[in-house]
């Protein structure tokens, strides 16, 4: 097989991660693959507790979908066993277990969802019920005989447990034993996991070093922002974007981030190339508005084609911005070869007798460019000749902003 340089694999490979273990080895084994022209078997488990995905499940599928498109070889792991178990990752009680049913449904709509980024002709799927359930006690045994109570207790998770003398199952402790047995069985070259899965894709690795394996690299994502900007994005958390949404409401939701998540979300879950992320970092910092609207028709493109994202932006200017205009607001002309303070332009159109009073209204949350609330007093705006932009203050006034 063709592959890129080593270099170049691992500024693909290391974009958006936030730690790799250990990345020399990882270099050690790109330059062999690229040597012998074996892939690299990369392994991503998945327990199908929740049917539905969303952008931060995408996060590490994408990182997975890089390693196909790299000539890697893409192992998904369904875990039908270990989601019986419950994960405790990142839990401050013991998680219910699913019943086979449950996880067989749900694993079936997730391969799905996650086909839309994955290549499924070069995906190999496994369920870890085909090894895990023929194991005997004994075999259970001798496999948590490779590991101690003392290195278990260390997770973060089950310090916290059991410092404020919350239950912990001894069944938990069988989870990331299954979850490295999966790494042995594999003989896996590279386990992909969320920063919460450290724990997991390490005891993979030490199982991996005891059973005389080559161990298994580590790389684990960030945690996706949701769309209020504080928590993870999570279904329970109402702050995310599924990728089976409808386009309007996938291209509206994007809009909704704070402008701290653009870039980050340009980085981690669209497919803009990497040569081209500065760029897009620059451009949020400038221009969030515009940017905003870029990332939005991006990630609709993504998953619903160009015509799709076209119709979700034409939607949403005139449901969201254009609703409750009136039809003969006056006009205002800027020169589009610099960018113009907000306040600056909130003055001249003679929305507020001075600079100090258009900073206090933007603080105070009573101005929005194009629906979207700005609360920045130093917003600066970017206009290009074509650009024509609704500027509401307070509850009545309205002014189209153009560029000249």
């Amino acid at each position: 097989m063709t592959m890129l340089s080593v270099e170049k694999q691992l500024e693909i490979i290391e974009r958006g991660t936030v730690e790799i273990i250990p990345r020399d080895e990882l270099t050690e084994k790109l330059e062999t693959s690229a040597k012998t022209g074996n892939p690299l078997r990369i392994k991503l488990g998945c327990d199908p507790t929740r049917p539905d995905l969303h952008l931060g499940h995408s996060v590490i599928l994408r990182k997975m979908r890089q390693f196909q498109d790299l000539g890697h070889h893409a192992i998904l792991i369904i875990g039908d066993f270990t989601a019986m178990i419950g994960d405790p990752s990142g839990t401050n009680k013991t998680r219910p277990a699913l019943t086979r049913e449950e996880v067989v449904e749900n694993g079936k709509s997730y391969f799905e969802q996650a086909s839309r980024i994955l290549d499924p002709d070069k995906t190999e799927i496994v369920y870890n019920s085909d090894w895990l359930s023929p194991m005997s006690f004994e075999d259970v045994i001798r496999l948590a005989s490779h590991y101690t109570v003392a290195r278990m207790i260390e997770r973060d998770d089950f310090t916290k447990r059991y410092q404020n003398n919350d239950t912990i199952s001894l069944h938990e402790f069988l989870y990331p034993l299954a979850q490295g047995q999966d790494s042995v069985h594999l003989k896996s070259d590279v386990e992909l996991g969320g920063i919460d899965q450290k724990f997991n894709l390490l005891v993979g690795r030490h199982l991996q070093k005891e059973f005389g394996q080559s161990q298994q690299i580590c790389l684990m994502m960030p945690l996706l922002v949701g769309t209020d900007g504080t928590q993870k994005m999570s279904k329970s958390y109402d702050n995310y974007i599924g990728i089976d949404e409808k386009p309007e409401d996938m291209y509206g939701k994007a809009l909704s981030i704070p402008d701290s998540l653009i870039y980050p979300y340009f980085e981690l879950v669209t497919d803009v190339p990497h040569d081209q992320l500065p760029e897009y970092k620059y451009k949020a910092e400038k221009d969030p508005r515009n940017t905003k609207h870029e990332l939005a028709w991006i990630i609709t493109r993504m998953y619903h084609g160009e015509d799709r994202a076209n119709q979700a932006k034409e939607h949403f200017e005139k449901t969201v911005i254009k609703k409750d205009v009136p039809d003969d607001i006056p006009e205002f002309s800027f020169d589009s070869d610099r960018s113009h303070r907000l306040i600056d332009i909130i003055k001249t159109a003679g929305f507020s007798p001075s600079n100090s009073e258009a900073r206090r209204l933007v603080s105070q949350g009573g101005v929005s460019l194009d629906g979207e609330k700005v609360t920045n007093p130093n917003h600066e705006l970017q206009l290009s000749n074509d650009d024509e932009v609704i500027l509401k203050v307070g509850k009545r006034k309205y002014g189209l902003i153009k560029g000249s």
